[in-house]
């Protein structure tokens, strides 16, 4: 699936709940289903920098593609993390730095976050697109 076609999938799932209560109880379940990242990448290196929680971030470029794996401390925010790898995960870089993750103001979610959260999700987007480009610059 394209990131567009995963997009739509999200705004089609997130149109089915009346209340943002849902929408979080959804967001923690999907934070439940992310693919976590191995202990030892519980680096340093790998913590996104900018989130008010631990979140720590690993890629793996493979066959082109770029496939990601994600934890944090705090259950709202590892199910936007695994929102972010759902629609990014298994795609080529150039397809994730062309990617306007429209899907994050269609469904709600920054304004219905904290300013922390809303900086820590930024902070996420950026951090995977950084990786797009590095993987996308080695290819070149």
């Amino acid at each position: 699936m394209t990131i567009k076609e995963i997009e739509e999938t999200i705004i089609d799932e997130f149109a089915c709940f009346d209340e943002w209560l849902d929408k979080y109880a959804y967001i923690i379940d999907l934070g439940k289903q992310c693919p976590v990242i191995d202990e030892k990448d519980k680096t340093e290196s790998n913590l996104i920098k900018g989130c008010q929680s631990r979140v720590w971030l690993s890629c793996e470029h493979r066959d082109g593609r770029l496939w990601f794996k994600a934890d944090s401390d705090a259950v709202i925010t590892k199910g936007i993390i695994s929102l972010l790898i759902r629609a990014l995960d298994g795609q080529t870089p150039k397809d994730i730095l062309d990617a306007d993750l429209a899907f994050i103001d269609q469904i709600g979610l920054k304004e219905h976050l904290s300013p922390t959260r809303s900086n820590g999700l930024t902070s996420m987007v950026k951090q995977m697109k950084l990786y797009a480009l590095a993987f996308s610059q080695k290819q070149s």
